[in-house]
């Protein structure tokens, strides 16, 4: 006898703005399921992201479906599961646990396939010889690995820690084949950037938590591609910069909706609408930009 009932969460750190709340619920109702999804605030709580595991358990205890996981605890929750999907086991991050009925915590990652359909939609004939990529954390580990789905011929990783653009670019070729992806110093961007067909930024500055542009300025220019993944705000500072500078722009809603249509699917095993979570998107992102 097929659920109608489901109860599901999102863990991460200054989320309160999340849409997932409003994308999950809309679609749910649509179908006809009682489905109440909770925001998991780890600042809100005043802990740390090492209490991902604590609040795991709790989730599961407390008869919780599964969990979206978000900043900054997609790669410190792997250890508090019992099972990986294959693609989060080669990511080594999460963004969703789903709850079996044994009680077992498994760990998916939708992050990759929200990323390369939003790609593929939004900057369909975008080049892809070159691409460099800001960020290496969870969200990193994910975009990069739809990148390279996608045809790029080679992703160079820039990090502020050049030890995790380090493990991620040999992960990546350990997954893609040898050559595919590299590793630099973030003093390394001018130089990359110019030569670049595009940069994926995948990293918290720009959110509505951590403002601001994560490089300079200058380093844009028109024949460079700009894919953003935060989307709250939908329009950041980057974007707003890289349109002015003639770039070609993608902005995290369409990664935000797709992801969330792969997690639902998970959640509940139905078949979600994405076409119709966009335009709640649109709805939702545009209510949240309007003024009161």
């Amino acid at each position: 006898m097929a659920r109608d009932s489901y109860l599901v969460g999102l863990v991460g750190a200054g989320i309160g703005p999340s849409l997932s709340p409003a994308l999950h619920e809309r679609e749910a109702d649509r179908q006809g399921l009682r489905y109440v999804y909770r925001l998991i605030d780890i600042d809100t709580l005043g802990v740390g992201p090492e209490a991902v595991g604590d609040l795991v358990r709790a989730a599961r205890d407390l008869g919780f479906d599964g969990l979206n996981i978000t900043h900054p605890c997609k790669q410190l929750v792997l250890e508090h599961l019992d099972a990986l999907s294959p693609q989060a086991e080669a990511l080594g991050a999460v963004n969703t646990v789903v709850f079996g009925a044994d009680g077992r915590a498994t760990g998916h990652n939708t992050d990759v396939t929200g990323f390369a359909a939003s790609f593929a939609r939004g900057l369909p004939d975008a080049p892809l010889e070159r691409v460099v990529q800001l960020g290496a954390g969870g969200a990193g580990a994910a975009v990069a690995h739809a990148t390279l789905t996608l045809g790029a011929g080679l992703v160079t990783v820039v990090d502020a820690l050049p030890e995790r653009a380090t493990a991620l670019a040999a992960a990546l070729n350990g997954h893609f084949g040898a050559g595919r992806a590299t590793a630099a110093a973030p003093g390394e961007l001018p130089g990359l950037l110019a030569r670049a067909d595009g940069i994926v930024h995948a990293t918290p500055t720009g959110m509505a938590a951590h403002p601001g542009l994560p490089f300079p300025a200058e380093l844009l220019h028109p024949g460079l591609w700009v894919a953003e993944v935060v989307y709250r705000p939908l329009r950041t500072e980057l974007l707003h910069t890289a349109r002015a500078a003639g770039c070609a722009v993608l902005d995290g809603g369409g990664m935000a909706v797709f992801q969330a249509a792969d997690a639902f699917r998970l959640f509940t095993g139905r078949e979600p609408d994405s076409a119709r979570m966009l335009d709640d998107f649109a709805e939702l992102a545009g209510a949240v930009a309007s003024p009161r």
